[in-house]
């Protein structure tokens, strides 16, 4: 893992000021000096916390990664707050983590089928709707394996395990401004070029089709002052390890769209784990007895260095406006 710091821009407070400051007039609002001067800091300190978490939990045990790097994602979350909402926190019930689960596990445990539950107020709730325009149900479900379907850095294990494929690699040429789609993506949907041109235009509406002379592909252009952002919504996605986008085959509603979204909930899972049920957690770690072991191991290396990236992008993004 490439440990560069990437927040070094953000450790100045007149820069962090100005960039706050300009965004909050974009707002709208007539208090943005007084709010920028007072969130420079805090965004500093918040991202600075975070890196601590991330640093500590890179030369960690195993056994207690997900706490640091559970509270290290919660810290940056914090940061990026401040630049979607200047009044952040508004009040202590956005303080908390926003979602739970059973403290104590039933007996013949699996981790693929446990589940965390959504609560009405919290973090988790608020930097979804805040950041992503994503809307929970409180008391909706979510189970760990359909969780960690959404890290596509994890499909190759689980094609190997499962003989589940769940993605296809897509082609994104920068240059030519094209998005290039294997055409077999239709068999996944059982779809027609027409229905899924339609489904992604009305997705990502910067997105053109390009009239076909590679059969093999439906191609999408876009404009020249438009880029595919490493944020992008399912069903695209980036894989951080090959350096490039995919696009889910698997055809569900059964989960919101952002990535950042199912971090938050397998590392909120694995720290209450790893807290609370030492004993499965030992097991799970040393007798290798799990199909679970190696897709935590493999989802915590992801997570220390995607979760850093992506957020790091969103803030640019809201900040210095690149995409």
């Amino acid at each position: 893992m490439n440990r560069k710091n990437i927040w070094g821009a953000f450790h100045s407070s007149n820069f962090v000021q100005k960039l706050l400051y300009d965004h909050y007039i974009e707002q709208g609002r007539t208090d943005a000096e007084k709010k920028s001067y007072e969130n420079s800091y805090a965004l500093i300190y918040y991202l600075e916390h975070g890196e601590s978490f991330y640093k500590t939990a890179h030369s960690a045990p195993l056994a207690v990664k997900p706490v640091l790097l559970f509270y290290g994602m919660v810290q940056l979350l914090k940061a990026c707050l401040l630049a979607v909402n200047p009044d952040y926190p508004e009040s202590t019930s956005v303080l908390a983590h926003g979602v739970s689960t059973r403290k104590r596990k039933k007996q013949n445990y699996d981790f693929f089928e446990d589940e965390v539950k959504i609560q009405k107020h919290g973090l988790f709730t608020y930097f979804s709707e805040k950041m992503f325009h994503v809307k929970h149900i409180h008391g909706e479900k979510f189970q760990m394996k359909e969780l960690l379907k959404k890290i596509c850095e994890l499909h190759d294990l689980f094609l190997l395990y499962f003989n589940h494929p769940l993605s296809i690699e897509i082609i994104y040429n920068e240059l030519e401004k094209q998005l290039l789609i294997p055409i077999q993506i239709l068999d996944k949907y059982h779809l027609t070029v027409e229905r899924w041109v339609e489904l992604i235009v009305k997705k990502f509406p910067f997105l053109q089709h390009t009239s076909n002379k590679k059969e093999a592909f439906i191609i999408f252009s876009f404009s020249p002052e438009e880029k595919i952002s490493q944020l992008i919504d399912e069903p695209f996605m980036f894989n951080i390890e090959k350096n490039c986008y995919v696009c889910s085959i698997e055809r569900t509603n059964s989960f919101p769209d952002h990535e950042i979204i199912a971090h938050y909930l397998l590392l909120y899972n694995l720290s209450m784990i790893c807290r609370y049920e030492t004993e499965w957690w030992n097991d799970l770690l040393h007798s290798y007895s799990s199909d679970a072991y190696p897709f935590v191991v493999k989802f915590l290396s992801v997570t220390e260095e995607k979760v850093p990236f992506l957020l790091h992008k969103y803030l640019i993004k809201k900040l210095v406006k690149e995409i």
